[in-house]
C-alpha cells in the first residue's frame, strides 16, 4: 500500500503546479507520476498487488480497500 501526497504525485481533485518555477515543476510532478506507474507495473509483474490511497481518502475507506486487496 503506498499512500500518496496529492500535491507530490499530481492528485486529480487536489494536485497543484506552483507558479514560480513553472516548468521545472511540471517536469519534476510528471517524473514522480511516471515513476508510480513504473512501480505499479513492476510490482504487479512480481505478483504483487498495488494498492494507492490518497492522503485526503477517508482513513476507515482506504482500510476497506486494502482489506478487499488482500481477501481477493
Amino acid at each position: 500500500m503506498y499512500v500518496d501526497g496529492c500535491f507530490w504525485h499530481q492528485c486529480p481533485d487536489h494536485g497543484t503546479t506552483p507558479k514560480a518555477n513553472r516548468e521545472w515543476w511540471i517536469a519534476k510532478l510528471t517524473a514522480n507520476v511516471q515513476r508510480d506507474r513504473d512501480t505499479d507495473r513492476r510490482l504487479r509483474q512480481a505478483g504483487w498487488t498495488v494498492v494507492r490511497i490518497w492522503e485526503h481518502e477517508d482513513p476507515e475507506l482506504a482500510g476497506r480497500r486494502v482489506a478487499e486487496a488482500v481477501n481477493s
